[in-house]
C-alpha cells in the first residue's frame, strides 16, 4: 500500500506538491506540478496496490458562509499556536461547484469518507496543527511567506521542519526521507536560496510529505488521531494535540515600528539619486531587449519610486501588522518599469523574451488572478527580474537590484490609471460605490472583448494579406513603410509586427543596399535560407518581422550589411550575430 500527501494549489497557477511513501514508510516519490493533469498522472502509478491520499486542501464544503463545523472545532484546540483553520464555504468561487480536491479524487477513484474501510482512500488533511501535535511545537514554524518576514528567517523555518521531519526515522512508525536522493536535493536547494521563489517550490513539496506521514500514522496508529468534523459536513484529520501542551509567549517587538520606517526611508533618500541613474539604465536595456528582437510595443517608460512614496509604502500595515519588516529589501518595486503593447498576445511576448534575456524572479499575471475570481478588473502582468550578467556589468547602477516590470496593453492600462485616479485618489461618495464598482466592472468586460477583438484583427492580417501594388513612391527611393509591413507580414506569416519606426528605418538599410523596390527585396530573400538562419540563431522566442528581415540581409550580404551607415550605432551586435550565422561563408 502506498501513502501520499497532496499540498494541493487551489488553482493551476501556482504550484502543488506531491509525495509517496511505500509501506515501510520510506519516500518514494516527490515532484512538484501544477495542472490537475499533472497530478493525476503523479499519482496513478501508485494506485493500483491500494492507496491512502492526505490532501491540504477541503474536500467536502456544503456551507454557503463562514466556517466549517471542523474548522471552528479544529481552532478551538490548535488556533492558539497559530495553526487554525480559514473559513472554507461556498461564497468562494473555488468551492461553490465542486472542490478541486474532490474532482482529483474522483478522477482517481478515491472515497473520500474518513470511515471508508475501502482500498483507494482520500482524507482532508491539514500540515500546520500536523506539526504543532507531532512535534510538541509551542508555536507553528514560520516558513510561509508573509508580509515582514525575511528570506533568512523563512529559509531557517523550513529548514528546521525538514529537520524534524528526518527525525523521525527513529518513529514509531517511521518516515526514511534521507534514501530518497530527490529529498536531499530539496534541502540542499532550501540551504542555497536567495530567492523567496526558490523556498516556495520547495516548501509544497515539504508540506506534502507531511500530508504522506499524517495518513500513514492513520493507518498505523489510529488512537494517536482526531478527526474533527464529518464527511458530511467536512471535516480535517490531525495528529492529536498533545495533553498539557501550550503554545509559547509571542517574541518581544525589536523595534518600534515608526523608527524602523524612519530609518529605512532615510537610508533611501540618501541611495535616490542613484536609483534614478538606474532607472534610466533599466529602461535602456529593457528597450534594446524588445527592439533587438524586433517585437512591437507602444513604449517603455519607467522610474525611481519617489522618496515620499516609499516612506509610504513601508509604513503600510494589514490587520495591524507590519506589511515590511525590513522595507529596504522588500519592497520590490523601487525601480518600476511599465512596457504598454498594444494587443494582449504582445504582453505574452514581452514576458517570455524577458524570461530568457533577464533572470525573472517573481512572475505574477494579475489578470488570470482577477479571472480566476470571477471578476472583470485589473489585468497586468507582473515581473520581478534582475538583469543578465552581462548587463549588470555595463550597466552599474542598476546591477543586481531588482526591478520591477509591468506588461500591459494599451486598453488595460487606460482602465488601470483611470481606475486608480477615480478610486483612490478621488472621493465617492459611500452611496455611489456600488453603482461606480459596477460602471468599472462593466467597462473592464468590454475592454477585455476589445483587446481580444484588436489581436483577431492583427492575427487576420498577419496571414491573410494579399502582396500589395507597388506604385512608384515620388522623389523618395525608399520602399514605402506601410508597404514593407503589409509584404513581410505576408513573407513571414509567424512574426510578430514591429514597431512602424522600425519599418522605415529598415528601409533605409534596404535603400543603402541599392534595393528600391518590393520585388528586388524578394528576389534577396529568396536566395536566403531561412530554415538555416533558424536553426544558427536559435531564437528562444518568435522575433518581429523587422529581425527576421534584418538577419535575412545579414545573412546575405554579410561584412557589407554590417557596414551600412544606419548600422554604425550596432556594429558589435551585428558582428555576434554574423558569426552565428556564418555569413559569408
Amino acid at each position: 500500500m502506498h501513502f501520499v500527501g497532496l499540498d494541493l494549489a487551489w488553482g493551476e497557477r501556482n504550484r502543488t506538491g506531491i509525495a509517496v511513501l511505500d509501506d515501510a514508510g520510506v519516500l518514494r516519490h516527490l515532484l512538484s506540478v501544477r495542472s490537475e493533469a499533472e497530478i493525476v498522472e503523479g499519482i496513478a502509478a501508485y494506485v493500483g496496490g491500494g492507496c491512502l491520499v492526505g490532501l491540504d486542501a477541503p474536500l467536502v464544503v456544503p456551507n454557503e458562509n463562514g466556517n466549517r463545523r471542523a474548522e471552528r472545532e479544529l481552532n478551538r484546540d490548535f488556533a492558539a499556536f497559530d495553526a487554525g483553520a480559514h473559513p472554507s464555504n461556498r461564497a468562494n468561487p473555488a468551492f461553490r461547484e465542486s472542490t478541486r480536491g474532490a474532482r482529483i479524487c474522483a478522477q482517481l477513484g478515491l472515497d473520500m469518507d474518513p470511515d471508508s474501510k475501502g482500498r483507494l482512500r482520500a482524507l482532508e488533511v491539514y500540515p500546520h496543527p500536523a506539526t504543532v501535535a507531532l512535534f510538541g511545537l509551542g508555536r507553528t514554524l514560520k516558513y510561509k511567506n508573509k508580509p515582514g518576514r525575511s528570506i533568512d528567517q523563512l529559509r531557517s523555518e523550513l529548514l528546521a521542519l525538514t529537520g524534524l521531519l528526518e527525525s523521525l526515522s527513529t518513529a514509531s512508525p517511521a518516515l526514511q526521507l534521507l534514501s530518497h536522493r530527490g529529498w536531499r536535493e530539496l534541502v540542499e536547494s532550501v540551504q542555497a536560496a536567495t530567492r523567496k521563489a526558490q523556498l516556495r517550490y520547495a516548501e509544497d513539496q515539504v508540506d506534502a510529505v507531511v500530508c504522506a506521514y499524517v495518513v500513514l500514522l492513520r493507518q498505523r496508529r489510529p488512537e494517536s488521531i482526531t478527526t474533527y468534523g464529518d464527511f458530511t459536513d467536512g471535516y480535517i484529520v490531525t495528529p492529536t494535540l498533545p495533553e498539557g501542551l501550550q503554545p509559547s509567549p509571542r517574541a518581544p517587538k525589536v523595534a518600534r515600528r515608526v523608527d524602523v520606517v524612519r530609518n529605512a526611508t532615510q537610508k533611501y533618500a540618501a541611495m535616490h539619486p542613484r536609483l534614478q541613474v538606474a532607472a534610466q539604465e533599466a529602461i535602456q536595456v529593457v528597450t534594446g531587449i524588445l527592439d533587438d528582437a524586433g517585437l512591437n510595443y507602444l513604449s517603455v517608460t519607467g522610474r525611481a519610486k519617489s522618496v515620499a512614496s516609499f516612506a509610504e509604502k513601508a509604513s503600510r500595515t494589514r490587520d495591524g501588522k507590519a506589511l515590511f519588516a525590513d522595507p529596504l529589501s522588500e519592497i520590490g518595486d523601487t525601480i518600476g518599469l511599465r512596457v504598454i503593447t498594444y494587443v494582449h498576445s504582445d504582453v505574452a511576448a514581452v514576458a517570455q523574451l524577458l524570461s530568457t534575456e533577464a533572470d525573472v524572479v517573481e512572475d505574477r499575471d494579475m489578470g488570470k488572478e482577477t479571472a480566476s475570481e470571477g471578476r472583470f478588473g485589473y489585468a497586468s502582468r507582473h515581473l520581478q527580474i534582475r538583469l543578465s550578467a552581462a548587463d549588470q556589468q555595463t550597466h552599474d547602477a542598476v546591477g543586481g537590484q531588482q526591478i520591477q516590470v509591468q506588461i500591459r496593453t494599451v486598453l488595460q492600462h487606460a482602465w488601470a490609471e483611470f481606475e486608480h485616479d477615480i478610486r483612490y485618489k478621488g472621493t465617492i461618495p459611500d452611496e455611489h460605490r456600488p453603482d461606480f464598482d459596477r460602471r468599472f466592472t462593466l467597462a473592464a468586460g468590454l475592454l477585455e472583448l476589445a483587446d481580444r477583438e484588436f489581436s483577431t484583427i492583427r492575427d487576420r492580417l498577419r496571414t491573410g494579406v494579399p502582396e500589395p501594388d507597388m506604385p512608384g513612391a515620388g522623389d523618395d527611393p525608399r520602399i514605402n513603410a506601410q508597404e514593407l509591413a503589409a509584404f513581410l507580414a505576408g513573407q513571414y506569416a509567424e512574426a510578430s509586427w514591429s514597431r512602424p519606426d522600425h519599418y522605415a528605418w529598415i528601409s533605409g538599410l534596404v535603400l543603402e543596399l541599392g534595393i528600391t523596390s518590393l520585388a528586388e527585396l524578394a528576389d534577396v530573400i529568396r536566395e536566403v535560407d531561412s530554415t538555416q538562419i533558424d536553426e544558427r540563431m536559435g531564437y528562444t522566442n518568435p522575433p518581429g518581422a523587422v529581425r527576421r528581415l534584418d538577419d535575412a540581409l545579414l545573412m546575405a550580404y554579410g561584412d557589407r550589411y554590417v557596414r551600412l551607415h544606419g548600422n554604425a550605432h550596432r556594429v558589435a551586435l551585428l558582428r555576434a550575430r554574423e558569426a552565428k550565422l556564418g555569413a559569408g561563408e
